[in-house]
Order: C-alpha cells, then sequence, then structure tokens
C-alpha cells in the first residue's frame, strides 16, 4: 500500500454533486465535472491492502482492487487501467450505475466508513479514455467460428467483446434502433451519460463486432434461423417482463409501468422526440416502487417539472446503520441511501407529506380512482406491517395525474417469439433454464444476465457476460483462456 496510515489519517470523501437547483435543469451527470480527480489519489490511499481482502468476494467480477487502489495511490493510471480492465470490459458503467457491494465488502467498513471503490473505479475508466489506455484490440487472427448474441444489455455487450478478442465472428442483435439495452433507454442521462456508452460501441465495432439494430429476433428474424446461421447462439435479452399492480382502478388511463415512461424521457435527451408523450410536467406524480428504476422515473418527473411527486415504498424505513444481527458484514445492507434523485425530492420539497424526500414507506397501494373520462386522478394507500397486513386508521388519498409502476420483473419477455421457436426449458420463476455452464437445453444455445439469473445488478450482469463468453468459447474451440468469474448458480452474500 502508498500509505500504510492512509485508512487512519484520510476521511471518507465523495465525488461531490453538482447543486441541486443547478442540476434539475438539465440531462446532464450529476457530479461536479472534474471534482473527482483531485481527491482520489488519496481517497485510493484508505485502502489498507488486506491480507483477505472481501471487496473481491463482495463483486462477482473479482476486480483486483487493492492492486489498482495502491497504483492510482502513486498515479499509476495505464498500470491501474490494465488491472482495472483485466476483470472487468465497461468499468465506466459500473463506476456510475453498480450500488457498490465491493464497499459493503471492504473490510475498512466493518467499523469505518468504506474506501470509495467505486469512485476510484470511475476515475480510472474516465482517464484511460482520456489518456488512450483502451485503444481497440481486434484478434490477431479469426478461429472461423461464429456467434450470434442476442440483447446488447452489459451481459450481452460483455459476451460480445470477449468472443470478439477471442477471434470469433460475433453479431449483437437488438430490438431498439441504437445499441445499449436499458443501459440506453432504462438508464437517465443524469446518471450516465451516453457518451460513455457511445465511445465501448466504438470500440467494439473496431474491434469486430457487429451490430444489427432495429431486429427484433422470433420477428423480423426466426430464433431457430439464427440457430442455424451461427455455429453459437447467446441469449441476454435481459428481465424485461415487468410486474403488474393488480387493484381496483388499474385500467384507468395515466397509468403506467416504468419502462413504458422512462424510454421515450430517454428519447427526448437523445434528440429524438422534442417532448415525451408521458412528461411528467404540471402533473402529481405517484411511483409505486421503491427500488432503482423508481428513484430513476423520480428524477426524471423532476426535471419535466412535475407538480408533486411522491414515492411509495412497501418496506420500512430502514435505519441509516447497518444492523449486524440482520446484515452482518460483509453482506450487502439494507440502509437509508439518499441517491442524486431523492436529493433533489427532498430539498425541492416534491411531496411534502412524505416520510423522508419523497419516499412514504410502509405503504402499499389500495386502489386508483379516475374522473368521468376515465382518466386517473387519486391514488388511495394504507400503512403496512412488516408483513405487509394493512394498520387499520392509516389510510390516505394522493392526487395522481400520472402513476408509474416500478414493481421489477420477473424474467425475459415471451412475446417475441425465441423461447418458444428455440423451445427453451424455463425456471419456475420464468427465467431461462440452463446448466453451471450457462448451457441451456438447447445445444449450441446459451444463456446469460437477467433472461437467466432473473432481474440482478450490472456487476452481475457483466460478470454473467464475460462467463458465458469462457462457455461458448470452450465449445467452439475445445478448450478457453478466457476468464469466468462465475458460474450460472453463484449468488451474491446474503444471510
Amino acid at each position: 500500500m502508498a500509505d500504510p496510515k492512509g485508512f487512519m489519517t484520510t476521511p471518507r470523501q465523495e465525488w461531490p454533486r453538482r447543486p441541486v437547483e443547478e442540476r434539475v435543469r438539465d440531462w446532464d451527470e450529476v457530479y461536479v465535472p472534474g471534482a473527482l480527480l483531485p481527491i482520489i489519489s488519496k481517497q485510493a490511499d484508505r485502502c489498507m491492502d488486506c491480507g483477505v481482502p472481501f471487496c473481491h468476494q463482495a463483486c462477482p467480477l473479482g476486480n483486483l482492487i487493492p492492486e489498482w487502489n495502491d497504483l492510482v495511490a502513486r498515479e499509476d493510471w495505464r498500470a491501474a487501467s490494465d488491472r482495472l480492465h483485466a476483470t472487468n470490459n465497461f468499468p465506466e458503467y459500473t463506476g456510475r450505475l453498480c450500488p457498490a457491494p465491493c464497499e459493503a465488502g471492504c473490510v475498512l467498513a466493518i467499523n469505518q466508513p468504506a474506501v470509495t471503490i467505486k469512485n476510484v473505479e470511475c476515475a480510472i475508466a474516465d482517464r484511460a479514455w482520456e489518456e488512450g489506455f483502451t485503444p481497440p484490440r481486434p484478434p490477431e487472427r479469426l478461429s472461423g467460428k461464429t456467434v450470434a448474441v442476442i440483447g446488447s444489455g452489459p451481459a450481452g455487450l460483455a459476451a460480445a467483446q470477449q468472443l470478439t478478442r477471442a477471434g470469433h465472428t460475433v453479431a449483437v442483435y437488438e430490438r431498439d434502433d441504437r445499441i445499449g439495452g436499458l443501459m440506453r433507454y432504462g438508464i437517465p442521462a443524469f446518471k450516465m451519460e451516453k457518451r460513455h456508452l457511445e465511445r465501448r460501441i466504438e470500440q467494439m465495432r473496431a474491434e469486430g463486432t457487429r451490430f444489427r439494430t432495429s431486429t427484433v429476433v422470433g420477428r423480423d428474424v426466426s430464433a431457430a434461423d439464427l440457430r442455424t446461421r451461427y455455429d453459437a447462439v447467446v441469449i441476454a435479452t435481459g428481465a424485461t417482463a415487468w410486474r403488474e399492480l393488480s387493484v381496483p382502478g388499474r385500467e384507468l388511463r395515466g397509468i403506467h409501468q416504468a419502462m413504458e415512461y422512462l424510454p421515450l424521457a430517454n428519447r427526448v435527451s437523445e434528440g429524438d422526440l422534442e417532448v415525451s408523450p408521458l412528461s411528467a410536467a404540471g402533473k402529481h406524480v405517484v411511483i409505486v416502487g421503491g427500488g432503482d428504476t423508481g428513484a430513476d422515473c423520480l428524477g426524471t418527473t423532476v426535471r419535466e417539472g412535475a407538480a408533486s411527486v411522491s414515492q411509495l415504498d412497501i418496506y420500512a424505513q430502514p435505519g441509516a446503520e447497518r444492523d449486524e444481527d440482520v446484515e452482518p458484514w460483509p453482506t450487502y445492507p439494507k440502509i437509508y441511501r439518499l441517491s442524486a434523485a431523492h436529493e433533489e425530492a427532498r430539498d425541492l420539497r416534491t411531496a411534502p407529506a412524505a416520510d423522508a424526500d419523497a419516499r412514504l414507506f410502509a405503504a402499499s397501494t389500495l386502489r386508483f380512482d379516475g374522473d368521468e373520462a376515465g382518466h386517473v386522478r387519486s391514488l388511495h394507500l394504507v400503512e403496512v406491517d412488516a408483513r405487509r397486513r394493512p394498520l387499520p386508521g392509516t389510510g390516505r388519498t394522493l392526487p395522481a395525474d400520472l402513476v408509474l409502476l416500478a414493481l421489477g420483473f420477473s424474467g425475459p419477455d415471451q412475446e417475441d417469439g425465441i423461447i418458444e421457436q428455440l423451445g427453451l426449458e424455463l425456471e419456475p420463476r420464468g427465467t431461462i433454464a440452463r446448466d453451471a455452464g450457462f448451457a441451456t437445453n438447447v445445444p449450441g444455445v446459451f444463456a446469460a444476465g437477467d433472461a437467466a439469473r432473473g432481474q440482478s445488478l450490472i456487476v452481475w450482469a457483466i460478470a454473467e457476460g464475460r462467463a458465458v463468453a469462457a462457455a461458448v468459447d470452450r465449445r467452439l474451440t475445445g478448450s478457453t483462456r478466457l476468464p469466468a468469474p462465475i458460474s450460472a448458480y453463484d449468488r451474491p452474500m446474503v444471510v
């Protein structure tokens, strides 16, 4: 380690955010440009270079965190970039979007604020692009084998890049008009500007990966035909089958799924639309669901100029500190976190009646009421206990001109025909069944990412993409040098 006493002498300092009043007027990233590099070397110095670094175990990619922390502390950015990219294809994505289970597993976090691992990762990735440390890496020779990757989210892109670099000819099929999956149209630009996505796509093109956009496999092209045309097929379509809310009034107009709403807002940011057809401007908005997707909706509605915004979370408000009896270190704890969107809602007082920021905790939706025209106008809710049982006398009504359902996803969309056309077996929960080596019941067809794992984190998606690439390479060539950081059955650390 560069400074053996760094963890004792240097307090944790995170990448500062721009003032709320400034950042809600645009779609740029919420952080102060250029404010990370001046502080990050000292923050990397806080890493203790543990004998048993649990941050490795907490991160499914197996990122070599103590190594690149030490290199950043010494300001050897090229070497830090090499060590970071050895385990992660897209650190600029995870450095912005991952909730950092590695920090929950940091040994320093046993009794002090963890090392700012996520910020260090982001700084390395951004510096690597600025200094030209990430040139395209096309293969020296081609294998003559071909692979189709269906889906261009983080799992699909990671698999495609690994397989292309191994010498296979890879084509990525994407249903939307641009590459990126949920990173393109699900994640708002204020969390990750799309220029980061574009740079990797251009890098992959230069390496030889081919992209087929506006192509719905199962409709525009038969999944069975792809299996015939390619030596292997990787299904990485994500878990896009959203969960529903079956309560009276759900049929009213003005109630939409989060993934109906967010892509339109992102298209405004991309310049495709001048105004979103589902814009929250001037409306009373209620978001049902307390996760990250709900927070993305929250930040988006604030920027669109909603009259008010409330977010319902069915769970009780968590505490500010880890409960060691329930969620001991190094598991990822459920604690009260203030995202940029929640900070904005709190400071702008978008929901004055909320428990904290814009959130109402332990709140369950009972029904929706609408006007004579069939448009939603209010949402009725009730407080619930830990078993989600209604508490008498706690009902209340919120004005609602726009309701956004952010209740998560159950598995891959089956309406496109891929599963039926290939004859894929499913798990009871609706995800694609596979063995420990990511192979489905159909020879030559593999499944990776949320389509098989179920809704998960971006860091798990990239790990799945890298691991499935190793499995495909082994099938095509008989052996592989590609890393496989996880198996299909690995899961996050839990109690």
